[in-house]
């Protein structure tokens, strides 16, 4: 008998610190907050300035949607500064821009159709 009860309260434990596991895992791997995410995507918009120098442009933009941000005209910064060599003031663009430790970095930019 006292390998039953033994064994009945090893079990107990290892259920007890199997359960909160279970549900970690399972909420980890909860799709539908997947789903929900956006993934990036070209953004359209109109460029306003350029500072070629310091790798800055600034754009009118729709809405970023992978970002959650509203249209607004904002100063970003080029990942390499070349991405702006052929772009005016009142080009109307298609742009990536990506956030990187808080801080909208364009990684890509081309003159829309």
């Amino acid at each position: 008998m006292n390998v039953i009860a033994k064994f009945l309260a090893v079990s107990a434990c290892a259920i007890g610190i199997a359960s909160p596991l279970a549900s970690f895992a399972q909420a980890a791997m909860d799709h539908s907050k997947m789903e929900s995410a956006q993934a990036p995507a070209m953004t359209d918009g109109e460029i306003k300035k350029i500072d070629q120098t310091n790798g800055k442009v600034t754009i009118k933009h729709g809405d970023i949607k992978h970002l959650d941000m509203p249209g607004m005209t904002m100063v970003f910064t080029a990942k390499d500064k070349s991405i702006l060599s052929n772009l005016k003031p009142g080009d109307q663009v298609k742009f990536m821009v990506l956030s990187e430790g808080g801080k909208m970095i364009v990684t890509e930019i081309k003159n829309a159709p």
